[in-house]
Parts: structure tokens; C-alpha cells; sequence
């Protein structure tokens, strides 16, 4: 008895149609809500890599249905980033894992798929066209209507025109139409907003929902963070098949030069030193390595302690500053301590940790820490007890060393992780895995802040004692100056504010406003 096994090749946009739901496009509830990430994000990164202060406009238009909540909804997002090159936007829009996301930098996007498979979602829940216009600012607008041949993983243009740009408008207009239950998945979409914009508070965000509701996330700084800058693979980070294809391309002529060329952080003297401990002649033509070869110089690479760590200079991190001009435009707390992290590095990877504490005033009270997580910007809203820094905020604080009991108090915690390329568990980029050198980073930078806030809650302890105190006296003091006028025969009763601000401290900035109230 035999039987027939069919062998095939797929394309990567047939894959990733089989299995969208890896990407986040399981369902029209979380299709919806990764459609709006995607594209916001997308839009984010063409505005800073021109260090332009973000535009977005983000609408969602209603167009027929109503069954079980899932309606068929026109989306249109729009920018004023650096636009995509004309000739670009076929693939930019059309093919699956095509884009300028594989750079070693930090940037939002990770494999140059979600604004692809938002449109390749639309395209197979509707079957219409997406729309886009872009320009960088030259004379023409370009304007494509297209759709993606799934089966080969390219473009299908059904019709291309250009027109004059008299303004010289620079940006990307996208629309095209999906499947979605925006009833369910409207708290996550406006929730994605609003901590975007936390996270972004230098970004001005319209949000038009489909029953005419208008969300505005207005920008409250006009100072952006430095742009994130390309960077070498480090020594420790790299693996043999980058080693292979960097010795294949190079044009380096010995291994001194090969190393101090192509890897992070790695001069003359660091590689020489690395070269005689290994054994390899410095003057060797890296073209000259066998495969057993590259395979010794990546496990040597890796063991070799020699190496500088990485550095943050090509991260793009908030920064304390911006940091803290989200959190109080969206929490609005009462108190705010926020601290970076120096850089540091997990598997060759370039590290910075950043963290704020929001304690009171419109900090909703919940019976537990709040948090907030970020990655390169992102907010990241499903998942939440699978992160690392729920792991770290709920099980490795303890916050009543800090002089906070999260069961009766407001207190949420912002943490925001930036790297070159982050540890995610999931394709989806939702939680972020416990890597011991992360998990590190996250706790130091939370004890950190936590000395900010206990210092800041002991002070206020102190004031309410002052402020106790200072009652008493304005109780008593009066009276008892009064009847001792009254006894020692005098007209006029002694000033009593100097006495008050001796016995209360009214050196205290509290206090003082608190006398006078």
C-alpha cells in the first residue's frame, strides 16, 4: 500500500495568510486593534527618521454590516513623515516581508510585516483595493491602487497616477477597507492611543471613530528624542551566518581590519589582543576562513571577555525629560519620579531601561500597581502577566519599603524598554520574555524611582505632622495670648506668625501654604 505526499513552496504573504494569527490578526476584535498599531507605529517611524514632529490622523469610517458586531470599516491613516519613494510604494505596501526595518537599529517595527498584513487582512476579509498616496516632498504625489498576489508575494497595481504637489506636502495617505468589531475593540484602540501618546508626547494624534466620535492627543513638547543611528553587530551578539555573510561581502584584506570594520566597538588594539589570544594571524584574509573556520571564530568571539560592552549611543531612548511630559499629560499624578538607566546589554544587544512612577492626584485607585509597558515606544496591551515587568513590578518590590501600600493608594508604573532588537516572546510583539540581564535593568530602574517617591512621601509625611502641629497652636496660641493680654494689664496682643513659624517650621513649603490657606 503506498500513498502520495504533496510537497510545496509557499510565499511568505500566503504564510503569513494561513497563520495570521501569529501577527495578531486572529479575530475582527484584535485584527482591528493591530491594524490601528501597525499603522500608527509605521507612521511614528517615517516621522522620526526625518526628525519631524508627528501628524497622525486615524479615522474609521462604518461602511455596512452588523452581524454579531462585525461591520466592514473604511480605514484611513495619514502622516506628514518623509514619504515613500514613488517607485517604492508597489513593495513598501505589497510585499510581505519587504521594507527598511532589517537595518540593525532601533526602530517600532521589528519584521517589515504589520502595515502589510493590515492590508493583506483587509484584502481577504473584503476583497477591495487599498489606497495610497505619498510623497517626500518633491514635485508629485503618487498614487497607487493596488492589492497583494498572495500566492506569488507581489504587488497587483490595478492603476498608478501622479499628480503636481504645488505644496510640497510630504507624507503617506493609506486607506483601504477591512473587517472588524470596533464595539469590543474600541477600549483597546483608544487605550493604544492614549498611551502612545504618553509615550510620544512631542506627537499630535487625531482619532475620528466610526460613530463620529473625535479622540485629540495633542503634543505638550516640541523637543523629540535623538533618532536611532545603524549599528555593528557586536562580537558576542553575532552568530555564524552573520559572520559568513559579513566575510562574504567584505572588503577588508586581513582580519585586523575585518574585526575593527564590521563589529561594534572593536579598535585595533582590542582586536589584535583578541587575534593573539585566539591564535589567528591578524594579516590572514578573512576570505581565507573554512567554514570549521568562521564556526571557531564565532564560539571564540563569544567566550572572549575582552570585548566593550555595547553602547547606547545609537538607541533612541525618551529620555527623563519627555518621559515625564507623558506621564503627567495623560496621568496627571500628583507626584512623578522618573529615572534611565545607563546603558547596559543583553546577548550583544544594546540596552536602555527607563521608568516613572505616577503616585496620585488622577491615578485611578484600583487595589494594585498600575502598569504601563513599552518596548522602542510601543505600548504593549495584551499579555500583561506574561511580561517581565509584571514579574519585576508584582513579584519582586516590595513597595512598602518605599513607603506606599499600592492596596490603598494610586501609583502606576511606566516601564519603557529600548534596544536594537528586543527580546519579544511572540511574532504578535505583546510581552516581553524574562531575560535575566532585562529583568535586571527593570528592578534597578525601579528601585530607583522608588527612592524618588519615598523621599517625596516622607517629606509629605513630615508636612502633615507640621501641618498637625501647626493646628494645635492656631488653636490655643490665640487664646492664650488673649488672657495673657487681658492679665498683665496690656492694650494690644502680641504677633503671633513669628511664634508660628518657630514652633511649626514654616521653612516647609507645604507648611507654609497650608498656614496660609
Amino acid at each position: 500500500m503506498s500513498s502520495t505526499t504533496l510537497f510545496e513552496e509557499i510565499s511568505p504573504a500566503d504564510f503569513f495568510y494561513r497563520n495570521r494569527d501569529i501577527a495578531g490578526f486572529s479575530n475582527p476584535v484584535r485584527a482591528l486593534y493591530s491594524t490601528v498599531r501597525e499603522l500608527v507605529e509605521n507612521s511614528l517611524d517615517a516621522c522620526e527618521a526625518g526628525q519631524i514632529l508627528p501628524s497622525i490622523y486615524v479615522r474609521f469610517q462604518h461602511v455596512s454590516g452588523a452581524v454579531d458586531g462585525v461591520s466592514i470599516y473604511r480605514i484611513r491613516v495619514q502622516d506628514n513623515g518623509t514619504g515613500v519613494p514613488g517607485e517604492k510604494i508597489p513593495l513598501a505596501f505589497g510585499k510581505v516581508l519587504y521594507g527598511s526595518k532589517y537595518e540593525l537599529r532601533q526602530s517600532r517595527g521589528t519584521f517589515g510585516l504589520g502595515g502589510k498584513m493590515a492590508i493583506l487582512y483587509g484584502q481577504i476579509t473584503t476583497n477591495m483595493p487599498a489606497h495610497v498616496i505619498s510623497s517626500q516632498g518633491d514635485g508629485y504625489l503618487h498614487e497607487y491602487e493596488m492589492s497583494i498576489d498572495i500566492q506569488r508575494n507581489r504587488p497587483n497595481v490595478l492603476r498608478y497616477r501622479t499628480h503636481p504637489n504645488e505644496k510640497r506636502w510630504h507624507g503617506t495617505i493609506l486607506e483601504f477597507w477591512t473587517e472588524g468589531d470596533y464595539t469590543r475593540a474600541s477600549s483597546k484602540v483608544v487605550e493604544y492611543l492614549k498611551q502612545t501618546a504618553m509615550a510620544n508626547p512631542y506627537a499630535d494624534i487625531t482619532f475620528v471613530d466610526p460613530r463620529g466620535r473625535l479622540y485629540v492627543f495633542d503634543r505638550t513638547v516640541k523637543k523629540m528624542p535623538p533618532p536611532a543611528r545603524p549599528t555593528k553587530p557586536h562580537p558576542h551578539g553575532a552568530d555564524v551566518e552573520t559572520v559568513q555573510r559579513l566575510v562574504a561581502a567584505t572588503d577588508a584584506e586581513d582580519m585586523l581590519s575585518f574585526l575593527t570594520k564590521h563589529f561594534h566597538r572593536v579598535g585595533r588594539r582590542i582586536a589584535g589582543r583578541f587575534l593573539k589570544e585566539v591564535g589567528m594571524n591578524p594579516l590572514q584574509s578573512p576570505k581565507e576562513l573554512s567554514p570549521e573556520g568562521v564556526v571557531k571564530l564565532v564560539a571564540a568571539m563569544k567566550a572572549f571577555e575582552g570585548f566593550l560592552p555595547p553602547d547606547g549611543s545609537c538607541l533612541s531612548p525618551l529620555g527623563k525629560e519627555l518621559l515625564e511630559a507623558g506621564v503627567v499629560k495623560e496621568l496627571q499624578p500628583e507626584f512623578t519620579s522618573v529615572t534611565q538607566r545607563q546603558p547596559s546589554a543583553y546577548s550583544g544587544y544594546p540596552l536602555v531601561v527607563e521608568v516613572g512612577l505616577a503616585y496620585g492626584g488622577q491615578v485611578p485607585k484600583t487595589g494594585d500597581v498600575i502598569l504601563y509597558r513599552f518596548a522602542n515606544k510601543i505600548p504593549l496591551l495584551y499579555d500583561e502577566t506574561s511580561d517581565v515587568s509584571w514579574k519585576v513590578t508584582h513579584g519582586s518590590v516590595n513597595w512598602r519599603h518605599y513607603k506606599l501600600n499600592p492596596l490603598e493608594e494610586p501609583l502606576a508604573v511606566v516601564v519603557h524598554v529600548c534596544s536594537t532588537k528586543i527580546p519579544y516572546k511572540t511574532v504578535g510583539k505583546e510581552f516581553l520574555a524574562d531575560r535575566p540581564e532585562v529583568e535586571r535593568e527593570v528592578l534597578n530602574a525601579l528601585r530607583e524611582a522608588g527612592r524618588g517617591l519615598m523621599a517625596y512621601l516622607s517629606m509629605k509625611e513630615r508636612a502633615e505632622r507640621d501641618r498637625r502641629r501647626l493646628d494645635v497652636y492656631r488653636r490655643y496660641l490665640p487664646k492664650i495670648a488673649h488672657f495673657a493680654t487681658r492679665l498683665s494689664g496690656k492694650e494690644e496682643e502680641p504677633p503671633l506668625e513669628p511664634l508660628f513659624a518657630k514652633v511649626a517650621r514654616l521653612d516647609n513649603p507645604e507648611v507654609e501654604e497650608a498656614s496660609r490657606a
